[in-house]
């Protein structure tokens, strides 16, 4: 408020609605002795007219009409313009009276004073709202008319979607100072809409009538977030058909805080074919209670996961952040996305190995971390297969070194990511992170720390997903080279997938382990196909596909749980609790033990088979 004191338009806006006040409620007394006020009653409205103005210009303070930007008066505002008159006139009759006892106020006046009030008041907001409009707009006067300049530089826009997310980058396109874009028109396949007007651009016609107006506009963004994948697949087919330049707006569970914005506008993804339901009943307040002032660590934190996890975390704002990763290139590169994302948080980039005890007691002692998301961990099934003694040492020695120091310094919450390889496992990946799974388990579930694991499938973009490598191959003329074409993969982005781990998290219970509904899994073969049309080429005619035959350790079908294995619900749709069946093993840790002192030794065949001995 102090510094509205120095601001000129506040004061504008100030005795401006002093005097509309003023004005109301002579109309009112006006009115209410039929355009002539008797010499007595001029009396009672010079004494009255304090209060009146007084209650008003307080309740207009309580009610933020005086810090808002007038220039962008919406509806929220209007109705803070009601609640504010309505609980000033209530004051105002019961102050007149206290003081005067009630005699010789026309009653009638507070009801028309309200009315007058917040018309002339509204009226003004929207006032300055048009003035604004016309400026932002160029418009001019030159003589008795309003022209507008020409904006034939613009490029010219379609908007497939006349929805809610539609109106908002319609919006916002009409309401830029410096606009790239001029919408020539909007298309939807609700018939209803045809023909009606948003913001004053026509839905012109149905998505299919794009063609006919190829030669009006040069861009199309869509604009449906709740096209299935069918539905956006034949958009993608008419879009391709006019030749023009088409993107989209991203999936809310892609943004940080949920606002759609012109600058989000993205080429289309493979995400964008999947069909996945979006996520809209995240608990928020039960992740700020997780997260709001605490101090979160985060391993593996410049990985495809990791970084979507800070990125997560840095909306719930943890009172320290730290970012831990063995890469010191992934670090740097973490680092630079959190100070571009919120420059006040505060971030702590640490360069460390998890395998490294002493390094991990130093980062717990320093830091003390009350909340830990474990993403750290090697992924690649085929490398993992020729060197699984690395996976030993850092997908279960490093996980344990995490689990037993987060035990000794009482963090509050441990969240393992763990994944659908872990479900009868056929490679080393797999069969660490089953270890992991089964050693959160055999924790003591009445601990100071509650450890959970959260399982789940392949997310969309990551350093290991098999799409990158499909995007290279495209691009590089192909051939895309699939292992077999009935292999199948459960896919989720990877903003779903962190929002997710974030809520399991926050629900889940100790010792327990929370599988990630995955949705249908999808053919690899057809994920491909997908891609190549996405890059507007058709497969087998311009692009090459060639099968090479299952990897090793690799799986036709990926599983989320195992035939003994019973899911139950949670207060979420999309997370599942994997029920104790009590085929945990308490001599776990004597298994790691001998399992670690084995991977020293380097026998491939060894390590595997006492690792899967163990699991089976």
């Amino acid at each position: 408020m102090l510094r509205q004191l120095f601001n000129l338009k506040f004061w504008v806006i100030l005795l401006a609605d002093i005097g509309l006040f003023t004005f109301s409620l002579y109309l009112s007394f006006l009115m209410r002795f039929d355009l002539l006020v008797p010499q007595e009653q001029l009396s009672v409205f010079y004494n009255s007219l304090p209060i009146f103005i007084s209650t008003k210009l307080l309740f207009f303070y309580v009610f933020n009409l005086y810090r808002g930007m007038w220039r962008y008066t919406s509806i929220v505002d209007f109705i803070s313009i009601i609640k504010a008159t309505f609980a000033s006139t209530i004051l105002s009759a019961a102050l007149l009276i206290f003081l005067y006892h009630g005699t010789g106020f026309p009653r009638t006046v507070f009801f028309t004073d309200f009315v007058f009030t917040v018309g002339l008041v509204s009226v003004s907001r929207v006032s300055i709202r048009i003035f604004y409009h016309l400026l932002r707009k160029n418009y001019t006067l030159i003589s008795p008319f309003l022209y507008k300049r020409n904006y034939n530089h613009l490029k010219r826009l379609a908007i497939i979607g006349a929805g809610n997310a539609g109106e908002k980058i319609l919006h916002q396109i009409l309401n830029d100072k410096n606009p790239e874009y001029k919408v020539i028109g909007l298309f939807d396949d609700d018939r209803s809409k045809i023909g009606t007007f948003m913001h004053g651009i026509s839905v012109v016609g149905a998505i299919m009538d794009l063609v006919k107006y190829k030669d009006y506009f040069d861009e199309i963004i869509i604009c449906i977030t709740s096209a299935t994948s069918e539905q956006m697949r034949n958009i993608i087919t008419i879009c391709g058909e006019t030749g023009k330049k088409y993107r989209t707006i991203p999936r809310i569970s892609e943004l940080i805080n949920g606002t759609v914005s012109v600058k989000n506008v993205r080429e289309l993804s493979i995400a964008d074919l999947l069909g996945r339901e979006e996520i809209n009943n995240i608990d928020k307040s039960a992740i700020s209670k997780l997260i709001d002032n605490k101090t979160v660590l985060i391993t593996g934190a410049g990985g495809s996961i990791g970084s979507e996890l800070v990125r997560q975390c840095l909306n719930f704002k943890p009172k320290k952040l730290i970012l831990l990763d063995i890469s010191e290139y992934n670090l740097f590169q973490i680092d630079r996305i959190c100070c571009k994302i919120s420059a006040d948080a505060l971030i702590e980039p640490v360069l460390a190995d998890i395998r490294n005890t002493e390094s991990l007691e130093y980062i717990f002692n320093k830091h003390k971390p009350e909340i830990i998301f474990h993403a750290a961990a090697y992924k690649h099934v085929p490398i993992q297969e020729i060197q699984p003694w690395e996976s030993v040492f850092t997908n279960i020695q490093g996980s344990r070194n995490l689990i037993n120091i987060s035990e000794k310094y009482q963090a509050e919450t441990f969240v393992s990511v763990s994944t659908d390889k872990a479900v009868r496992p056929t490679n080393i990946m797999g069969a660490t992170k089953r270890v992991v799974e089964l050693l959160i388990q055999s924790l003591d579930s009445n601990g100071k720390t509650k450890f959970v694991a959260v399982r789940f499938g392949n997310v969309i973009g990551s350093s290991g997903s098999v799409i990158p490598i499909f995007q290279e191959q495209i691009k590089n003329g192909g051939p895309v080279t699939i292992t077999n074409p009935d292999i199948e993969r459960y896919f989720m982005s990877i903003p779903e997938a962190a929002q997710l781990i974030l809520q399991a998290g926050a629900i889940g219970k100790s010792g327990n382990i929370y599988v990630l509904d995955m949705g249908k899994p999808h053919r690899i073969d057809k994920i491909a196909r997908d891609l190549i049309i996405l890059s507007g080429l058709e497969p087998e005619k311009d692009i090459a596909i060639e099968y090479t035959g299952l990897r090793l350790g690799e799986k036709m079908f990926e599983e989320l749980i195992a035939t003994d294995e019973v899911l139950m619900p949670t207060t979420h749709k999309k997370i599942m609790e994997l029920q104790k069946n009590g085929s945990f093993n308490k001599n776990i840790n004597l298994f790691i033990n001998d399992l670690v002192q084995t991977a020293k030794s380097h026998d491939i065949e060894t390590i595997k088979t006492k690792l899967m001995e163990f699991i089976s």
